[in-house]
């Protein structure tokens, strides 16, 4: 390991993350209700313009009557690039109480963008005494954002996650899609033709590297790597593809535009009892191994050895904390 040691962002469940618009207000108390890891009002887009105001009115006085549980709760505010981005600020944090735990950043564009919220979250907090302090989730959904990742990451101590935006940063990019995530049957290799002449097709995963370079910027200054939307929710098995390749680059979360889209995201983001189990076991094997002075040991034919048990223990530490609810 590098002399440099990064501190880690708060250890969140972060499997599943719902958007709920926040000028519906019907949606709140179901949204409170479900099994998403963290649920965050929105009042970007997913509100109309016109109704920017009274949406902004509807999740101050949510964040405090509306009983959340054990969520994490965050609010999406505008672009830095809006008029409406300051008074979402100031109005949520001077308005709601402390139940607040996160604010979403959209469109990212460089490190500077999160100092200035930082600076005004650090002096609202202070004028208003509050005692906690919120973090800050940052979606990346520009070539600028996506440029300057790594500044971007490292720009706060509130920040706490990375999310990937896929629609806009599909048209920041000018990809030649017009769905909200999944696959894409253009980006595609033909196999050579065989003796009759066929050939086959693989489809290949478009937000391959995105997605990747995501995580890499997330996880090197400690933060957590969410994958952003998959907009046809009436798709579960794509829903579920989509997370699972977005869970081996190494995410650990997957937002749901739908409540249909909760449960499967905390099932492709929950480790399974049968890796648990196995994670417990190595973990086993290489104590008895620390034991008689080895640095490795032979487990079910496969070598073990201490990056092994690095891994086994992120398992049985997530396993442990889905089972004691979101801290």
């Amino acid at each position: 390991m590098s002399f440099k040691t990064v501190p880690l962002a708060p250890d969140r469940l972060n499997r599943s993350e719902l958007a709920v618009p926040g000028s519906n207000t019907r949606l709140f108390e179901k949204a409170a209700k479900s099994a998403a890891d963290v649920v965050f009002l929105d009042l970007e887009d997913a509100v109309a313009p016109d109704d920017k105001p009274q949406a902004r009115k509807n999740v101050i006085a949510a964040i405090g009557d509306v009983d959340w549980g054990q969520k994490a709760l965050a609010v999406r505010i505008n672009g830095l690039d809006t008029h409406f981005m300051y008074r979402d600020v100031v109005d949520v944090m001077e308005q709601a109480g402390e139940r607040l735990d996160l604010i979403m950043i959209p469109k990212v564009g460089t490190a500077a963008d999160v100092y200035a919220l930082d600076m005004l979250c650090t002096q609202i907090e202070a004028a208003e005494g509050r005692k906690k302090r919120v973090g800050f989730e940052l979606i990346i959904e520009t070539a600028l954002g996506m440029q300057n990742i790594h500044e971007i990451a490292a720009a706060s101590p509130r920040n706490e996650s990375l999310h990937f935006g896929v629609a806009d940063y599909a048209a920041s990019t000018r990809a030649r899609t017009t769905s909200i995530g999944g696959a894409n049957p253009s980006y595609a290799v033909l196999t050579d033709a065989d003796d009759n002449g066929r050939r086959d097709s693989h489809w290949g995963d478009m937000w391959h590297y995105a997605i990747s370079r995501m995580v890499v910027a997330a996880r090197a200054n400690g933060l957590r790597a969410v994958d952003g939307p998959f907009g046809n929710f009436s798709d579960a098995d794509g829903y579920k593809a989509a997370a699972a390749r977005a869970a081996v680059l190494g995410c650990e979360g997957k937002w749901a535009i739908h409540p249909s889209q909760i449960a499967l995201g905390n099932e492709v983001f929950s480790p399974s009892d049968k890796d648990v189990a196995q994670a417990r076991r190595i973990i086993a094997a290489m104590k008895e191994a620390e034991a008689q002075g080895k640095g490795a040991v032979s487990l079910d034919g496969r070598l073990i050895d201490y990056a092994s048990i690095r891994q086994a223990e992120v398992l049985v530490k997530k396993a442990e904390q889905i089972a004691a609810g979101n801290p």
